[in-house]
């Protein structure tokens, strides 16, 4: 029983090793609040969890067979204070927890703005079969399975998906946030260390999914310029001819980066999701993006 002690230590040692690059290592105001909700919520709980486990270890010996001290009862039906404390007990784990829940939920509402005194950094984000596609509308470049963004500036995402419903995640960013077809879904993120953290798809998606993942790179705000400067003079431009090509279904894709996009390129893409909207499906290759669709559609009923 002198090594139990030590044990636990170890053990829980190598168990919390595990957390790095998830939810319990934060790197920004919306992963460090999100895992906040986490232990406020678990600490309610344990609060009650904790008592029940031990009242029924400690009620188990009491009642023990040798013990003759214990009174036995068997005409015993209903006490008012047992079922005032029964009763009490969930019924206030439920209101602490839900009003921890509901307060977060507000103010972590993903489409509400990070206060700032600098503006943010929009990204148009695309999920496709099986690859991430960014699109930088103000700087008027985008990156494929790459996402990079200054330190300390709040970014402001729109997302979309080419086909089938997918789901952003960079839990160290926090804000897991699903991608649909013809819809835009809103999220604003910041990164307050610099680094590189992962990013992936949370929502399986087909064949390609392990691969649907991707580096966050945080860097200050004179590499981001840099970086953009680069960008602009090197690659290939994004133009609705080839988005086509980039939306065909492929697996394990390299990181790359387009020097332009033609403008307005999300709103097509966007509309080519809607139905009805022939004039903007037309843009880009109607029939890929309808048939795209109902077999990934066809694929995430039956599968």
């Amino acid at each position: 029983m002198r090594y139990f002690p030590i044990t636990v230590v170890l053990i829980s040692a190598a168990m919390l090793g595990g957390c790095t690059e998830g939810v319990l290592d934060p790197q920004g105001p919306i992963a460090e609040a999100e895992r906040q909700i986490m232990f406020n919520s678990t600490g309610i709980m344990l609060a009650i969890v904790i008592p029940t486990m031990l009242a029924t270890l400690g009620i188990a010996y009491w009642f023990r067979a040798s013990n003759k001290r214990a009174r036995y009862l068997p005409e015993f039906a209903y006490s008012g204070r047992l079922e005032v404390l029964v009763w009490s007990v969930p019924i206030m784990t439920v209101t602490l927890v839900g009003g921890v829940a509901w307060v977060g939920s507000y103010d972590l509402d993903p489409p509400k703005a990070i206060a700032s005194a600098g503006k943010p950094v929009r990204v148009q984000v695309v999920a496709l079969d099986w690859k991430w596609l960014f699109i930088y509308p103000d700087q008027g470049i985008a990156a494929v399975n790459q996402l990079t963004v200054p330190l300390g500036t709040p970014i402001s995402f729109e997302l979309t998906s080419s086909g089938v419903m997918n789901s952003f995640f960079v839990p160290q960013l926090g804000g897991q946030i699903y991608t649909m077809a013809g819809m835009v879904t809103r999220l604003n993120l910041r990164a307050d260390r610099a680094g590189t953290y992962r990013g992936m798809s949370s929502n399986y998606s087909g064949a390609g999914f392990s691969d649907m993942h991707f580096n966050v790179d945080v860097i200050p705000e004179e590499r981001f310029a840099q970086w953009l400067s680069a960008t602009r003079n090197a690659g290939p431009m994004l133009d609705s001819q080839s988005y086509s090509e980039l939306a065909k279904p492929s697996q394990a894709v390299a990181p790359f980066t387009y020097r332009a996009v033609a403008s307005g390129l999300f709103n097509t893409i966007l509309s080519a999701g809607s139905p009805g909207d022939s004039t903007s499906v037309a843009h880009l290759n109607h029939h890929h993006f309808t048939s795209s669709f109902r077999r990934s559609r066809s694929a995430w009923r039956h599968g």
